[in-house]
């Protein structure tokens, strides 16, 4: 695995993408930092981390896109299945590489808070509180980043579909208010998730009895749960809308909560798409 960690370092580093990856992050920090704390005299360094999250929505899918797919079109996948590593190991060391790269400019930027205390009160504890969650709101993204890079050969694609998974995340709040609220347009939404889960699971799987399976049994559930109780897909969609927010589980840091709910909730959905990568990679191991 450290060995596998190592490669995937060096790699980020041998070119520009990590030096650039380290440049921007920083200089967004350094830019909003100016605006909201020196010209506008607010010492919530918090405000700095809140504004940079947008960031995400080009740094993933740049950090991420290479990551399994590169492998792929270069056949170098292959080197990696005969390695005597679990396909754990090698998920989890590619992972660790890009949170590390990750790390490197937020810990640079973890360095403004000292600077602007310099010249008057700042609220320490919300501003690393903060820059934590920011932190932790990454490394679930960079794991999602893995897994749709594990589904495609294309640097492209996968950049594509990792940039439309951050923004959804991005924009999920605020698309809640538009989504209708009755039993029958919730239902609706779900159908079609089913329909997604079943594409993606043909994807990794690459079989069509499960990807089938999968449509009619969740259809079926679907269906059966409205015709005996339509009253709990009142509002449903929305909901799962609102919780499924990453960026909004940020807020909570923002506001000067210490969310341990928030932290555990990107631990999971962090552990739970490195889980669904290393399956796509066992998959095509044996195949």
């Amino acid at each position: 695995m450290i060995a596998i960690f190592k490669r995937e370092l060096k790699s980020y580093f041998d070119g520009m993408t990590g030096y650039f990856f380290a440049a921007f992050f920083i200089f967004l920090a350094g830019m909003y930092t100016m605006i909201y704390c020196l010209q506008n005299l607010y010492p919530y360094f918090e405000y700095v981390i809140y504004e940079m999250c947008f960031f995400y929505l080009i740094a993933i899918p740049v950090l991420t896109m290479k990551s399994i797919a590169e492998d792929k079109k270069q056949k170098t996948d292959q080197l990696l299945y005969a390695l005597p590593l679990s396909m754990s190991q090698i998920v989890i060391g590619k992972f660790l590489a890009m949170a590390v790269v990750l790390f490197v400019p937020i810990g640079v930027i973890g360095v403004i808070p000292l600077i602007l205390k310099q010249y008057g009160p700042v609220h320490m504890a919300t501003g690393y509180s903060s820059l934590f969650g920011f932190y932790l709101l990454g490394c679930a993204l960079i794991a999602i980043g893995l897994f749709l890079s594990s589904l495609t050969e294309n640097q492209i694609v996968a950049a594509v579909m990792s940039f439309f998974a951050v923004l959804i995340c991005y924009l999920s709040v605020g698309l809640s208010s538009y989504v209708p609220t009755d039993a029958i347009s919730s239902y609706a939404a779900f159908a079609v998730l089913v329909l997604i889960f079943a594409i993606i699971v043909y994807a990794v799987t690459k079989s069509k009895v499960a990807g089938v399976s999968v449509v009619l049994i969740g259809e079926v559930v679907l269906t059966v749960l409205f015709l005996i109780k339509k009253s709990i897909f009142e509002s449903a969609f929305q909901k799962l809308l609102l919780q499924c927010s990453l960026f909004e589980r940020l807020m909570n840091f923002i506001n000067g909560m210490f969310d341990v709910t928030a932290i555990i909730y990107y631990l999971s959905v962090t552990v739970l798409f490195l889980f669904f990568t290393v399956q796509v990679m066992e998959k095509r191991r044996w195949n």
